[in-house]
């Protein structure tokens, strides 16, 4: 997967896509930590690398969280959590690389980080900076 440069607007025109995505990601992944919370960590990892077989009695779930995946990052985003629900846009501020940053459950797109920062380094959005 290439990331994709997103301005503030695609990002925000993006976002109830992403949404719907990750809500569904969000359902297997409770699904999954409900019924075999022990398989979690091997189904993580599968996710974002094309499958596994440990799925087993998950599967249902596990194919519904790994196509929610895919389609976030077929678009170019980054799924940098899954756990917290957390993805990043690729972006340009004042002319360098950043990520505007979302997070499950978050209304809006009202962040943004240094692509170095992380999660920890998240700023409010300016929509001048950008």
């Amino acid at each position: 997967m290439q990331a994709k440069y997103y301005t503030l607007e695609q990002a925000k025109a993006a976002l109830p896509q992403v949404k719907k995505l990750m809500g569904r990601v969000q359902e297997a992944r409770s699904e999954i930590m409900r019924l075999r919370p022990d398989v979690w960590p091997v189904l993580q990892k599968a996710a974002s690398n094309g499958g596994n077989a440990a799925a087993g009695e998950v599967y249902t779930h596990f194919h519904k969280l790994e196509s929610g995946v895919k389609g976030i990052l077929e678009m170019g985003i980054l799924v940098k959590d899954i756990d917290m629900g957390l993805i990043d846009f690729l972006s340009i501020r004042n002319g360098r690389e950043v990520y505007l940053c979302w997070k499950h459950g978050e209304d809006e797109l009202a962040y943004w980080h240094d692509v170095n920062a992380g999660y920890g380094g998240r700023q409010p959005i300016d929509p001048d900076d950008f």
